[in-house]
């Protein structure tokens, strides 16, 4: 790939276009508004104000570029804001903002007609940019956000026993979800740690949360799902019907069907959930790399089972950050297993904490509930538009992602037995982490979850890797929100760059040390050069078959995507 070709062209620069389309000007949009009425609508471009000279509604949109929920609530607008050398925000040419099935099949009619570029947007994470293109034909699910709990309920086609789930439009939030069906009803539904997620993208993904060694993948959850395929027809499709397609949907991306809604499965809701959060700083490189395996000991010993998840950061200043959550536990208990590792690094001479650790824990209901946790201090942020209700809430550790240019991404997964000589991965992690910071996602890897969690992992396109590694590693970097040739808020490419080079090595030495492979697409690098079968593992011809049955003439375009 050229790297350099992110050009600025004009006031307000526009990457090329990734694929010859239908000029907007030549598209008779008249057709598609005979079916769908005012719902097609022109994208109003928000950086347009900046493109006009108008510096103060420039610098406020940069400015409520902060707040995922503005972002959300724009159909011109996406969570991130480009990739350094890689693409930058493009406005679509119209918007369908579909409410029902019936409005995705008319687009997809459409496109597929005029051969206007398609693109799909439901929560809009999408790190590599799938969720705009210049000139295009966008479908927009927002407001299909119907959540409906069911306790019983039976795919189509199956003659299985009715279980408790839930049924979820595709453009609804996980934060919107877990307060139906946590809050309110006193249930489990697997989805995604951050609130601001859209729910179909990230089960398309394969989909972690904080708690998916415990109740596994969001794609694994899956019962059924309502699907516009590229003949423009409205589907169900389960396990028992259209099977192929159903397991295409499953964590092999968004390039088979624009997915209408979700059905997952619901579990018992854990009487507590809870965070143990500390950091530490070694006085020189040699203590660094004894913490390090000390911690690696201490997880294997008392922390790989399902009740643990989240990260440990380690960092090129000699810091290791722990915010790991719990499940299932209650406060007491997970301060009993902690406490051994708490006071090793006390008494040690060459460590030094930053503060206290915390230990806290909540009842399974309170753990979403937007009252709750507007009341703990530095917790959650709200949605600061005017008119927002109170319950838009996301955590204040995602902030950081709103808008964002990334300048450089990588990941990849740990198979469990790097466990047993934890001399030589802390050595690895501390090596890595000499390039840039490197984080362990113990959510994000099932070895150590129960054998159903690992089956039912096993029956999706996800990387089979994924149920052989206790967690995935992950470096990443970032900038604000910018824009190339936006006077006072442009992307700072040299340190894009910069940082992006370093991110490629920490993750190229942990690869080379450990022998790693395998990457999960929805945090993965933009130039992946293997990514196919680092996305996919074996299951990547099956899902290329279904990709060349499904959708023949490409319709459904999306970067590192199975091509048929």
């Amino acid at each position: 790939m050229d790297r350099r070709r992110f050009l600025a062209l004009g006031a307000v620069a526009l990457a090329a276009p990734r694929s010859a389309v239908a000029a907007p000007d030549a598209v008779p949009w008249e057709r598609l508004a005979r079916e769908v009425g005012s719902r097609l609508q022109p994208v109003e471009w928000p950086l347009g104000a900046c493109a006009g000279g108008d510096t103060a509604a420039c610098d406020a949109l940069f400015e409520n570029a902060r707040n995922p929920f503005f972002l959300g609530d724009h159909p011109g607008l996406a969570q991130s804001f480009g990739w350094t050398d890689g693409w930058a925000l493009q406005p679509s040419a119209r918007v369908v903002v579909a409410e029902t099935a019936g409005d995705v099949s008319a687009a997809v009619r459409f496109a597929a007609d005029t051969g206007v570029r398609l693109v799909v947007k439901g929560g809009g994470h999408s790190y590599h940019g799938d969720s705009n293109a210049a000139g295009s034909l966008l479908v927009w699910t927002r407001r299909m956000d119907a959540v409906v709990l069911h306790d019983g309920f039976v795919p189509s086609g199956s003659a299985a026993a009715p279980q408790p789930a839930v049924s979820v439009g595709a453009g609804a939030m996980w934060g919107e979800v877990y307060r139906r069906v946590s809050v309110e009803g006193g249930r489990y539904v697997q989805g995604g740690g951050c609130l601001t997620v859209g729910v179909a993208g990230l089960v398309l993904s394969g989909g972690f949360g904080s708690f998916s060694p415990r109740f596994g993948l969001a794609a694994a959850n899956l019962l059924e799902a309502e699907v516009v395929t590229a003949d423009g027809a409205v589907r169900t499709v389960s396990a028992a019907q259209e099977p192929d397609l159903f397991f295409a949907l499953k964590g092999g991306g968004g390039g088979f069907a624009v997915v209408t809604r979700v059905t997952l499965r619901t579990h018992p809701l854990p009487r507590a959930f809870g965070l143990v959060a500390m950091e530490v700083e070694a006085a020189s490189e040699g203590d660094y790399r004894t913490l390090v395996r000390d911690f690696l000991v201490h997880y294997r010993m008392n922390l790989s089972n399902p009740a643990w998840g989240e990260q440990a950061i380690f960092r090129p200043d000699n810091r290791l950050r722990i915010s790991m959550l719990f499940s299932d536990i209650d406060e007491d208990e997970a301060r009993a297993v902690w406490e051994p590792f708490f006071a090793r690094v006390r008494r040690d001479g060459g460590l030094h904490l930053g503060s206290e650790p915390v230990v806290v824990a909540l009842p399974g209901r309170s753990f979403w509930d937007p009252e709750v946790l507007s009341a703990m201090p530095g917790v959650v942020l709200r949605d600061t538009q005017p008119g927002a209700p109170p319950d838009r809430i996301y955590w204040a550790g995602n902030a950081v992602e709103a808008g964002k240019v990334t300048h450089g991404f990588g990941s990849v997964w740990l198979r469990s037995d790097l466990l047993a000589d934890p001399d030589a991965l802390a050595g690895a992690l501390v090596a890595a982490s000499r390039h840039w910071p490197v984080s362990l996602h113990f959510n994000k890897g099932l070895a150590f979850s129960g054998d159903p969690v690992r089956t039912a992992a096993l029956d999706t396109a996800m990387n089979p890797e994924v149920t052989r590694a206790f967690a995935l590693a992950i470096s990443g970097a970032e900038g604000p929100p910018a824009y190339p040739g936006v006077a006072g808020h442009a992307p700072d490419a040299a340190r894009g760059r910069s940082e992006g080079r370093r991110v490629a090595a920490a993750i190229g030495a942990l690869r080379a040390a450990t022998g790693a492979t395998g990457s999960y697409s929805a945090e993965s690098d933009y130039v992946l050069a293997d990514w196919a079968s680092a996305y996919w593992g074996e299951n990547a011809g099956r899902l290329r078959a279904i990709k060349r049955a499904r959708d023949p003439r490409g319709l459904f375009v999306q970067h590192h995507g199975p091509v048929g």
